[in-house]
């Protein structure tokens, strides 16, 4: 399962079971030893440099202009639903806010344009809670089919109403059309009523759409959303602490704009975390209309109108030396210790190698300092 390969990385990551890269000083007096992390998309400590790696393409896509960021939230009736067609579920969620954002900004009573959209999913509330909804950017205008700009008239991108009822229609229609044919797995205690039940309910309801208001770049929005595309719903930074019966950690309250503490125990608290296991092989986040990698040309036609510098290359990352803490020469690589079986590329280990780093002076190998890694053991 998903949820398993999530827990079980997650222990692993950053200990000597996954291997290790050395670095030694030219004198022969000195190793270094870095655990390797286990690359997880789900894992809490490993996730920084996918993250910024994330965040620089991201921005570096960007058209200069106003940008909007929408959210599309599902009705709590529909939870049991996704519950049993997890995949199905994201992919309509996925479909459903880009194709109403789209045809509607399409439409010359709006916009009359293609805009660029780039849509995250979570599926987590502050408390871990389950919360489906997806976040969406759009691009504040879109280019006509006459190949020019076009902005937003007034700084409105499109009425709540319309939107609310397009994005029910399309998914209700969806669902309909799953179950006549058999493609949804309904729960064990659902029957024909149930299900005609909790359609209606959420047929009634006013679906929750939020447009916010413009921003003169989309960078601010990016940045926000890459704290979730890689680690999970939680942070080390947010785990209080931790025993054999309770978790307690923080979360902010932004009804009342402060921090608040909740408590679960540990069985609750852990199956909360690792339900938000993405699907594998699932994406997280993606792209439409002008934003999509093959509409690069269009892009830098934009930018060239717009007077703005073409080209999307993001900024490299300057990769800092090793210097030995004794006589400041620059470390060099010299083993690499892999786990047959990990979540990286194996390599096998010779003994001999080992014997011989075992000879160097080096600092002490530290564990796990996850909170996760001796909460997950006993339960997997």
């Amino acid at each position: 399962m998903d949820q398993h390969r999530a827990a079980q990385a997650i222990m692993d990551c950053q200990s000597e079971v996954l291997g290790y890269e050395s670095w030694a000083c030219p004198s022969g007096d000195y190793e270094e030893k870095q655990n390797h992390s286990c690359r997880h998309r789900s894992c809490p400590r490993c996730h920084g440099a996918e993250t910024h790696a994330w965040l620089e393409k991201a921005n570096a896509r960007l058209l200069p202009c106003d940008h909007y960021h929408v959210v599309f939230t599902l009705p709590h009736e529909l939870n049991p639903i996704w519950h049993f067609n997890r995949h199905w579920c994201a992919d309509k969620l996925f479909k459903a806010a880009s194709e109403t954002l789209r045809e509607l900004l399409k439409d010359s009573r709006y916009l009359g344009a293609e805009v660029g959209i780039l849509a995250s999913l979570h599926t987590w509330g502050r408390t871990l809670s389950f919360h489906p909804h997806v976040h969406v950017l759009v691009t504040g205008g879109g280019l006509t089919d006459s190949g020019n700009w076009r902005s937003v008239r007034n700084d409105f991108l499109l009425p709540v109403g319309v939107l609310k009822a397009k994005f029910r229609g399309k998914w209700l229609s969806w669902l309909n059309d799953a179950y006549a044919t058999g493609a949804l797995r309904l729960p064990s205690d659902w029957d024909d009523r149930g299900w005609r039940r909790a359609l209606r309910q959420a047929a009634r309801k006013s679906w929750n759409i939020r447009i916010q208001g413009s921003y003169r770049h989309g960078s601010g929005v990016t940045t926000y959303l890459s704290r979730y595309v890689r680690g999970g719903p939680i942070k080390d930074s947010s785990l209080l602490s931790a025993n054999e019966k309770a978790v307690s950690f923080r979360y902010r309250d932004y009804r009342e704009s402060g921090s608040k503490t909740l408590s679960l125990s540990r069985e609750h608290f852990i199956s909360r975390v690792l339900w938000h296991v993405p699907v594998k092989g699932q994406h997280v986040v993606r792209y439409y209309g002008l934003y999509i990698p093959g509409a690069r040309h269009k892009r830098d036609a934009i930018r060239a109108a717009l007077g703005e510098e073409t080209g999307e290359r993001p900024k490299e990352k300057v990769r800092s030396e090793r210097l030995c803490p004794e006589c400041r020469a620059t470390l060099y690589h010299r083993y690499s210790a892999r786990r047959k079986i990990s979540y990286i590329r194996s390599e096998s280990v010779q003994q001999d190698d080992q014997a011989d780093l075992g000879k160097l002076r080096s600092p002490p190998s530290e564990g796990p300092k996850c909170i996760f890694w001796p909460l997950l053991r006993p339960l997997i």
